[in-house]
């Protein structure tokens, strides 16, 4: 609001319009009572030209940041839709998803993948089990660099059949002498997409009751 001095004249001035307690100061508002104080003022102690220029700039200033938050809830908006249509494409594909764990379907068999950086002597994939007990090790043998594919027939290493549920896929890259642990990808069918609340990530709903962020997602199938 611009300084108002005792010896500034309203007199015959019509009254200013009665305003709903909720609204706000709007721009033509603000010029309106500009220009009133510049007609009524003190001629001997005329407004400052520095004050009137710095709260006109900080008026400006809340504005734009209101026009930049409207522009960026809209921005927010549009790619929350997209995202949403992107991981509406994937129900029903097939997925390599970043997580150590995979679904045994009832007579099914469990797949996934190992990005290697460099090529391997040997590369080995440990099935483990819920109570973290070893029911198979898949040996690979050696592999060049790129995407290493595995696939588990659902046998454990006396040949029987495993139950159906989850199990953890733990991989181990050899080179030489060194043994290194590394992260595995999992194949996972994506049955439905359940969509978060405004600023939460939305949940991707897998074969098996498991769920996984939309960013988990490395390769589609």
């Amino acid at each position: 609001m611009l300084p108002v001095s005792a010896n500034d004249d309203f007199s015959g001035l019509a009254p200013p319009p009665v305003r709903n307690a909720q609204e706000d100061l709007g721009q033509e508002d603000f010029l309106t009572l500009m220009i009133t104080q510049f007609q009524n003022q003190d001629p001997f102690e005329p407004l400052d030209n520095g004050a009137f220029l710095g709260q006109l700039a900080q008026f400006s200033t809340v504005n734009g940041i209101d026009s930049l938050n409207a522009s960026f809830a809209g921005l927010s908006g549009a790619l929350q839709n997209e995202q949403a249509l992107q991981a509406a494409n994937l129900v029903g594909q097939s997925v390599l998803a970043a997580t150590d764990t995979g679904y045994l379907a009832d007579g099914g068999t469990l797949r996934g993948g190992i990005e290697l950086d460099s090529s391997a002597s040997n590369v080995q994939v440990d099935i483990i089990d819920q109570s973290g007990q070893l029911v198979q090790r898949l040996d690979l043998g050696e592999r060049a660099p790129g995407t290493v594919r595995f696939s588990w027939d659902g046998h454990d290493a006396s040949g029987e059949q495993a139950d159906t549920g989850h199990y953890r896929i733990e991989a181990r890259v050899v080179r030489g002498a060194n043994v290194e642990s590394t992260f595995p990808f999992v194949e996972a069918q994506i049955e439905s997409v359940t969509l978060g609340l405004l600023g939460q990530d939305m949940t991707l709903n897998l074969q098996g009751g498991e769920e996984l962020s939309l960013n988990q997602v490395y390769q589609i199938i």
